[in-house]
């Protein structure tokens, strides 16, 4: 079964900026996403976030900058992306 995926407005405002090649990365792990859900371990640098329930992060570039993005599972097979960035910018606290 498919899943769901929404974008927060400004996760797709920061997604408009970001490089071509992280864009095209982007793009396919929310391909992965839509497909088989959530848990994207074939992704580098998966990893569900400590301490926030559903909240999951990978890298979609490598390098200076490192460009991440952070996911949430909502209800009904819905999964939220809540930012898209730079690591260094990423809050994952806050964000999730």
């Amino acid at each position: 079964m498919a899943w769901t995926v929404a974008i927060s407005r400004r996760a797709a405002k920061r997604a408009n900026v970001l490089p071509l090649a992280a864009q095209d990365a982007l793009r396919q792990l929310l391909l992965d996403i839509r497909e088989t859900g959530p848990v994207q371990k074939a992704w580098p640098n998966y990893g569900k976030i400590a301490g926030r329930p559903g909240c999951h992060h990978c890298h979609i570039r490598k390098g200076r900058p490192t460009y991440v993005v952070v996911w949430r599972v909502a209800p009904e097979q819905t999964v939220e992306v809540l930012y898209v960035g730079t690591h260094e910018r990423a809050d994952y606290g806050r964000i999730c």
